[in-house]
């Protein structure tokens, strides 16, 4: 009888654990970010390379109510980083059509001013691990190395905690031009 109960005890756990334990698969910290290139909503060409050198802060979003929340969030650490070396980057990962990111981005709270990138072709969802863990928010430091990330909880990627870790990048010395994305 014992051991009846100790199997689906076993099995709850290992569900319970799964999405932790895939997220540690995607998700890199310590590792170079995957590069990409993809077009704003305005039609503007951005490329990960094209960062090279500044502290990026990159939101992955699906149309849902988190990404819309979290990407207010991104709103904040971009005005707060106006004129410092960082860049805040949105990405739609989900493959959302450019007229569907458009209207998505209308029902925001706040108007969203830094770079939002569609991407027709999912290819960030495939590099960063997928849409099960939505929003994705990531620090990378200015050689392109991912340091810090949150997935799927908003609270704790609110704007304070992103602008933590980019000052702490900032301070770190690291802003000068370099290599590595």
């Amino acid at each position: 009888m014992q051991r009846h109960r100790i199997i689906p005890a076993a099995l709850a756990l290992l569900l319970a654990l799964a999405p932790t334990a895939l997220a540690g698969g995607f998700f890199k910290v310590g590792e170079l970010a995957p590069a990409f290139s993809l077009t704003s909503v305005t039609g503007q060409s951005l490329s990960l390379r094209d960062l090279r050198g500044r502290v990026v802060v990159l939101g992955l979003f699906h149309i849902c109510e988190p990404c819309r929340m979290q990407s207010a969030n991104l709103q904040t650490v971009h005005e707060a980083t106006k004129g410092q070396n960082v860049a805040v980057v949105g990405v739609n990962s989900s493959g959302d059509s450019l007229t569907a990111v458009r209207e998505f981005l209308s029902t925001f709270p706040v108007t969203v001013t830094y770079p939002y990138l569609t991407d027709p072709e999912r290819i960030t969802d495939e590099l960063y691990g997928g849409g099960r863990f939505i929003p994705n928010v990531y620090v990378l430091d200015q050689t392109g190395v991912i340091r810090w990330q949150r997935v799927g909880n908003m609270n704790l990627a609110d704007g304070a905690a992103i602008l933590e870790q980019v000052n702490l990048l900032l301070a770190d010395g690291n802003a000068a031009g370099t290599t590595g994305l």
